[in-house]
């Protein structure tokens, strides 16, 4: 049963390959069977790849399946058309278009493949390439909130001076007065004179209004900190919410790309591997010696094209015998004066009648 799965499977004529030896039968099964063999790896590839794409099992293996169909029917098409001849150059040139669609189907089966093997250095690799994102995305977030930070700490900064210019202010007021009452400058007496309670009331009127300048900048400051605060809070939010963007950077693009940044040699072997599997059954076709079913088939090729041979020829003889026996007869009617007399008094009664309906139309119109 399962010898005749796979002799299905290699497209051999049923009823023809029966007829042929054991041998004979057992070298399409093999054929067959690598047929069969290469649409289960064409299956599981692709399953793998699709299921990269949308994760979903049922939809991977789905589509996985068909994919795996078609790849059986290419394949099987393809072994079924290579017919065996006595020119190996012949038979070389008709599969070489073959050999090239088996290496494109190759490359197709070999890459979802190839990243299920590579697994793991290309996780490295995406890794790396994460934390860069991450990197570069955190730069551009900061970037695009910068200038309002700035600003918001600019006039912080500028409430602050001014407190502090006013507090300057404020200590060499006091310093005035105080000189002034030691009588180490200014008038330079000693004790609390009128110039002293002058230069105190000035230094009394600068520091209340360095308490109510620290009063209305606090406030200020305070506001601008929570804005700042505020600020620095949407931009940690605007990298918190890409960062998920970052972590599912690892679909089937990225892990195609992420695989060509590793070493060749690997890939290039897993590829010709599949290579190898993908045109075996044509490979294996084209060096098998000329067997038993190859002659009935070339025998049963030959009865079909002189079958048709014979029924061109027949009916051309045939057209050619009726074009003569009809030329004979017309020619026969040509030459017959009943005929002739008839076909004669016909014409002239038709031109009678056509020279009398001008004559009426003529006759209306005057």
């Amino acid at each position: 049963m399962l010898k005749n799965f796979f002799i299905l499977c290699s497209g051999a004529d049923k009823n023809l390959i029966n007829s042929c030896s054991n041998a004979e039968q057992n070298k399409y099964a093999g054929i067959g069977a690598t047929v069969f063999f290469t649409a289960i790896m064409a299956f599981i590839a692709a399953s793998y790849a699709l299921f990269s794409v949308f994760d979903n099992v049922y939809m991977a293996i789905g589509f996985g399946f068909v994919w795996g169909l078609l790849i059986f029917n290419l394949d099987r098409y393809i072994v079924s058309t290579i017919k065996k001849r006595d020119q190996f150059k012949m038979e070389l040139l008709q599969a070489f278009p073959r050999i090239m669609l088996a290496i494109i189907i190759a490359i197709v089966i070999s890459k979802p493949l190839e990243i299920k093997i590579f697994e793991k250095e290309i996780n490295t690799v995406l890794l790396k390439e994460k934390n860069d994102l991450a990197i570069q995305n955190k730069s551009q977030v900061t970037d695009f909130f910068k200038k309002d930070l700035e600003q918001n700490q600019a006039k912080i900064d500028s409430l602050k001076s001014d407190i502090l210019k006013k507090e300057s202010e404020v200590n060499s007021l006091y310093n005035t007065y105080i000189t002034e009452a030691e009588g180490t400058s200014g008038t330079k007496k000693l004790g609390k004179g009128p110039v002293y309670k002058e230069k105190r009331e000035k230094h009394d009127m600068a520091l209340k209004e360095l308490d109510t300048l620290k009063a209305i900048n606090m406030q200020k400051i305070k506001s601008l900190e929570a804005e700042a605060k505020t600020i620095q809070s949407n931009l940690d939010k605007k990298i918190q919410d890409t960062q998920p963007i970052i972590d599912n950077f690892g679909g089937l693009m990225a892990r195609i790309n992420a695989l060509n940044k590793l070493p060749l040699i690997p890939s290039l072997f897993i590829m010709l591997l599949f290579f190898a599997i993908e045109t075996a059954p044509i490979i294996a076709k084209l060096l098998a010696p000329k067997g038993e079913y190859d002659f009935k088939i070339e025998d049963y090729e030959l009865v079909a094209v002189n079958v048709l041979a014979q029924n061109k020829y027949q009916s051309e003889l045939q057209r050619k015998t009726d074009a003569e026996i009809y030329d004979t007869i017309y020619a026969d009617i040509k030459n017959n004066q009943e005929l002739y007399h008839y076909k004669k008094q016909k014409a002239t009664e038709l031109l009678k009648l056509q020279a009398d309906g001008f004559v009426a139309k003529q006759k209306k119109q005057l």
